[in-house]
């Protein structure tokens, strides 16, 4: 059983930062593959970030391009706690934010593709 939890959420006006984590727990072999999604009001489940260390030592990270050069993905190690790193923020992040892990590559960003969720953590962003 894998278990996926997350924190940092919380409330910030436009252009600042939040970081979130993702500590990840259970049986899931030695690669994983971690990934943020958000989901707005009314919206779908969007793909935010993906990360994962597929030889182990190399880290490979994708963003969306709604974020790219704003967000930031990372992960203590082949199977730590993932990051999300968000700067410059826009009211348009706002969403809640979910991390979710596949085993053992991140070979897809679709959500139906990824088996482990977290909670949700609720990020809003004030212009």
């Amino acid at each position: 059983q894998v278990q996926l939890v997350e924190s940092g959420g919380g409330s910030v006006q436009a252009g600042g930062s939040l970081r979130l984590s993702c500590v990840v727990s259970g049986d899931f072999g030695d690669r994983i593959c971690m990934a943020w999604f958000r989901q707005a009001p009314g919206k779908g489940r969007e793909w935010v970030a993906t990360g994962s260390y597929p030889d182990g030592i190399t880290y490979y990270k994708y963003y969306a391009n709604s974020v790219k050069g704003r967000f930031t993905i990372s992960q203590d190690g082949a199977v730590g706690t993932a990051y999300l790193q968000m700067n410059s923020l826009k009211a348009e992040d706002t969403a809640t934010y979910y991390c979710a892990a596949r085993t053992p590559y991140c070979s897809t960003t679709l959500a139906e593709a990824f088996t482990y969720w977290g909670q949700g953590t609720q990020v809003t962003v004030s212009s």
